[in-house]
């Protein structure tokens, strides 16, 4: 059993504005509630986490975060940023991604795989890019 890709997330201090660039420049759709509120009204998931997708699922995400350097590539300096999630169908499979990632080459950077509502393992790649690997 391998994972699949279950979306891209792109970190961004602006979750909201990202998103919405992306869903103009790629015709894509909000997930379900994460739509953009009314003008005036808050926006608790543009501040946190939002989800694109496509007719065919691909999904392209965005999270929130404080501080985020520019990146400068093709630059050196500061390379590009995001993870990729992936997912397999279940605890078993999770094990087996874990330790065919690892035989692989990739570093364990996170393990909630005890985690009743989202088990899942957080994995750097030889280079150090992080990846998770979830049940679901």
């Amino acid at each position: 059993m391998r994972p699949r890709i279950r979306q891209v997330v792109l970190d961004t201090t602006d979750a909201r504005a990202l998103a919405e660039f992306y869903r103009e420049l790629f015709g894509l759709t909000y997930r379900t509630g994460d739509e953009a509120p009314a003008d005036g009204e808050p926006d608790p998931n543009g501040n946190d986490w939002l989800v694109l997708h496509d007719d065919d699922g691909a999904h392209l995400a965005f999270q929130q975060v404080y501080d985020l350097p520019r990146s400068t590539w093709p630059e050196s300096g500061i390379p590009q940023q995001l993870h990729l999630d992936t997912t397999v169908p279940d605890l078993d499979s999770l094990a087996e991604a874990r330790d065919h990632a690892l035989a692989l080459g990739a570093t364990l950077l996170y393990d909630r795989s005890d985690d009743p509502e989202e088990p899942l393992y957080v994995f750097g790649d030889p280079m150090g890019h992080p990846f998770c690997v979830f049940v679901g």
